[in-house]
C-alpha cells in the first residue's frame, strides 16, 4: 500500500475531484490524508477522510478577483505548510491542485515525487501557465518547469466534448504526462418524468451573480416547464424576486438533480457543465467571470452542438428563447445523450486511482 497526501485549497469546483479520487485511494486500502484551509473542514471529514487545515492560512475567505487569486496561488506560507505536513506524513506520491503554483515550485526543488490534479480544461491551464510564466518570473515562482516534472498531469475532465470522443485513453505515470480521467461524478442517462430546467450558477459570488440570477429567474417565469433553481451559499432568496412555481434549494447534489434534467443553465463551472453532459443534459451557458474557464466552456459546449452560450448581460427575454430552443432541439438532446454515453464509459475516480497508483510504483 502506498501514501498520499493531497494538497488542495477552497475553490469550489475542485471539491469534487479532490474528495472523489482521495476516496478511492482509501478504499483500496491506500493512506491518504488531505491538506487544505480550514474552510474545508467539515466538508473532507465527512467523506471520510483524515484532513488537516493550513496552519498558515487561518480563517481563510476566497478573494475571487484576479489579484487575490494570484496572490493564493503564490503563497509560500502554504508550501511550508506541505513540507511540515510531509516531515510528519512522508507520502510516496504528493497530488497537487493545479492552481497552488507555489507549492509544486517548492516540491519540485526538492526532489518530492507529485502529480498535478487539473480540475478543468487542460488546454485552458496550458495555455495560462505560459502566460503566468511570464507574470511569474520575476518573484521566482516557477510555473511550467514543475508542471514538465509531474507524474503525471491528471486532469478529473474530458479531452473535449466532440462526439464521438476521437481519442485512446492511456494510462501512464510518466514526467509531463497529461492523462484524462473523464469526469468525477456518478452519472446516468437523464429521463425526465417531465421537461425540467435546472438553474445552477456560481457558488462565488462574483459581481454580477445576483443581477444575472435575476435576469435568468425573470427567463423562465411563466414557461410551462418544472424549473428548479439551485441559489447556493453565495446568495440568500431574499436578494432576488423568485416567479411563483419555480422549486428553491439552497444546494442539490449533481446525482439526485441532473437524472431528472432536460436542460442546465450555467455559468460555464466546468464540474457543474461536465456534470450535466455525463447525464446527457445540453447547457446553456452565461460565464460570470471573463478572466475564468468559463467562457472557454461555454465556447466547447456551443462547438460541439450539446448547447449553447452567450453574456451574462443578456436580456431576459433573449434567454427564455435560448430555454425555449434548447427545450425543443432534438438534434441537439441527441447529441448531449450521445456525449453522455461516451463520458460515463470512462470511472473517472478509477482510472484517476490506478494512474496514482502507477505514479507510487515507480517512485519505489
Amino acid at each position: 500500500m502506498a501514501r498520499y497526501v493531497f494538497v488542495t485549497w477552497d475553490g469550489g469546483g475542485n471539491r469534487m475531484p479532490t474528495i472523489t479520487i482521495a476516496r478511492a485511494l482509501a478504499e483500496r486500502g491506500h493512506e491518504v490524508r488531505v491538506l487544505g484551509h480550514d474552510s474545508q473542514t467539515d466538508a473532507y471529514r465527512a467523506a471520510g477522510l483524515a484532513f488537516a487545515p493550513f496552519t498558515s492560512a487561518p480563517g481563510f475567505v476566497l478573494d475571487p478577483r484576479p489579484v487575490g487569486l494570484l496572490r493564493l496561488f503564490t503563497d509560500y506560507g502554504l508550501a511550508d505548510d506541505t513540507v511540515a505536513q510531509l516531515a510528519a506524513f512522508p507520502a510516496d506520491v504528493v497530488v497537487v491542485d493545479c492552481m497552488l503554483l507555489a507549492v509544486l515550485d517548492v516540491l519540485d526543488r526538492m526532489g518530492q515525487r507529485f502529480a498535478v490534479l487539473e480540475h478543468t480544461l487542460h488546454d485552458f491551464l496550458a495555455s495560462g501557465s505560459r502566460v503566468l510564466e511570464v507574470v511569474l518570473r520575476p518573484r521566482g515562482v516557477r510555473v511550467r518547469t514543475p508542471r514538465r516534472h509531474a507524474t503525471p498531469v491528471l486532469v478529473a475532465s474530458v479531452p473535449g466534448f466532440d462526439v464521438p470522443f476521437p481519442w485512446q485513453p492511456a494510462l501512464s505515470a510518466a514526467p509531463g504526462e497529461v492523462v484524462y480521467t473523464g469526469a468525477m461524478t456518478r452519472a446516468v442517462s437523464a429521463q425526465p418524468a417531465a421537461p425540467t430546467v435546472v438553474l445552477s450558477l456560481s457558488t462565488f459570488r462574483f459581481p454580477d451573480l445576483v443581477t444575472t440570477w435575476q435576469r435568468v429567474l425573470d427567463a423562465v417565469e411563466g414557461l410551462d416547464v418544472r424549473v428548479v433553481a439551485t441559489l447556493g451559499p453565495a446568495m440568500a432568496v431574499g436578494e432576488v424576486r423568485v416567479p411563483h412555481g419555480i422549486e428553491v434549494h439552497e444546494w442539490m447534489p449533481h446525482d439526485e438533480l441532473l437524472p431528472n434534467a432536460t436542460v442546465l443553465v450555467g455559468h460555464g463551472g466546468h464540474g457543474t457543465t461536465v456534470a450535466a453532459l455525463a447525464h446527457g443534459v445540453p447547457v446553456l451557458v452565461l460565464p460570470l467571470d471573463a478572466t475564468s474557464d468559463q467562457p472557454r466552456v461555454g465556447r466547447a459546449v456551443a462547438r460541439a452542438g450539446v448547447g449553447a452560450t452567450m453574456s451574462r448581460r443578456t436580456d431576459a427575454a433573449t434567454i427564455r428563447r435560448a430555454i425555449r430552443h434548447a427545450l425543443g432541439d432534438d438534434a441537439m438532446r441527441d447529441r448531449a445523450r450521445r456525449l453522455g454515453d461516451a463520458i460515463r464509459t470512462l470511472d473517472g475516480p478509477g482510472r484517476a486511482a490506478n494512474v496514482l497508483e502507477l505514479s507510487a510504483d515507480a517512485g519505489r
